[in-house]
């Protein structure tokens, strides 16, 4: 049972490295924009072309934004006085996401195997 305690300990230290992640992702706005800077034809949204997406206002767009890009989803390309957003293709934090989903995969197969959680009857 040691050996459960420490990877669930595990798995929890790394959910909280990873917490502005899953809230800025965990809001259906927020996955609303990030859907539509994937499936926009070229890289990079201005936020008028995002409102008339989204059918959101300029701050809820701009807020929205903040959020995802502090989190490391998006960031912005300045050209002149244009701002255009995109999904960040930032290898260490994907990297870091992976690697969480891989470990808690590893975890619920040790689970499973283990017949994990073992209910008293």
């Amino acid at each position: 049972m040691d050996k459960c305690r420490a990877q669930r300990q595990s798995l929890a230290e790394e959910f909280k490295a990873l917490q502005s992640f899953f809230a800025a992702l965990g809001d259906e706005t927020r996955q609303q924009i990030f859907i539509a800077l994937l499936e926009h034809e070229t890289i990079g949204m201005r936020v008028p072309e995002i409102t008339r997406r989204t059918h959101l206002s300029r701050p809820a767009v701009s807020h929205h934004l903040r959020i995802l890009k502090d989190a490391g989803l998006v960031n912005v390309h300045h050209q002149g006085t244009m701002n255009y957003y995109y999904v960040d293709a930032n290898l260490e934090k994907w990297g870091e996401i992976k690697a969480l989903i891989d470990h808690v995969y590893q975890v619920a197969q040790d689970a499973s195997q283990a017949h994990y959680p073992r209910l008293e009857e």
